[in-house]
């Protein structure tokens, strides 16, 4: 960890960054942070990564999520949470490489919009927040956020073509279906390669068995 950034330093921007989720969604809230950070450093001892950098990535990489979603998605909160990252960053004195290679990762953590993560912090961050979204974890947070929206408990028998997210039918199995299932293959480290494959393993016999819970088979 760099020296520049002391325990005292990530207790102020953990402290900062939490005032952006006084608002949010059980489904993806600071405790997603919270867990994140520590898949993070988990990952980044192993693939002996900049600690100090992937701490601070972690804590501020969702600041950006509520702004995203009061514009309905149209702005990307990799994008938008990388520049307020920069500016809390700058106001607390860090140094510009720090705020460069945090920022760099907050802006690449969704790869869809952001462009691939190609430091090593970034991929960390990268893998981290979609080891989150599967597993155990995963299969809470997607009945979660099923629960938030008013979807249905369970649909076998749906065909996803025929669906739209955020309705009834965007059920925690229509997200396996649609993208959770898909994470494990997403994975750009050693580590997050091998704690993927684990938590999809478990993810997969999941909803196997609530497909036969709904049958009756079980």
């Amino acid at each position: 960890m760099s020296p520049a950034i002391t325990p005292a330093l990530v207790s102020q921007i953990r402290e900062e960054a939490g005032a952006y989720f006084r608002s949010a969604r059980g489904s993806h809230d600071w405790d997603h942070t919270e867990r994140v950070t520590r898949l993070s450093l988990k990952i980044g001892r192993k693939e002996k990564a900049d600690l100090g950098v992937l701490k601070l990535a972690a804590i501020l990489h969702d600041i950006g999520r509520e702004e995203e979603d009061r514009s309905h998605g149209r702005i990307c909160h990799g994008r938008s949470g990388a520049a307020l990252a920069k500016k809390i960053l700058e106001r607390h004195g860090c140094d510009p490489v720090t705020i460069r290679a945090v920022a760099e990762a907050i802006r690449t953590h969704r790869f869809r919009r952001g462009g691939a993560p190609k430091t090593l912090e970034a991929r960390i961050l990268f893998d981290a927040d979609k080891l989150d979204s599967i597993g155990a974890v995963g299969v809470g947070r997607a009945f979660l956020f099923a629960g938030e929206i008013g979807a249905r408990l369970h649909d076998k028998a749906i065909d996803i073509s025929k669906t739209k997210p955020y309705t009834r039918e965007d059920t925690a199995y229509r997200e396996y279906l649609v993208k959770l299932s898909r994470v494990r293959d997403r994975m750009t480290t050693r580590e997050g390669r091998r704690m993927a494959a684990e938590r999809h393993r478990f993810m997969a016999a999941f909803f196997d068995r609530l497909n036969k819970e709904t049958d009756g088979v079980l």
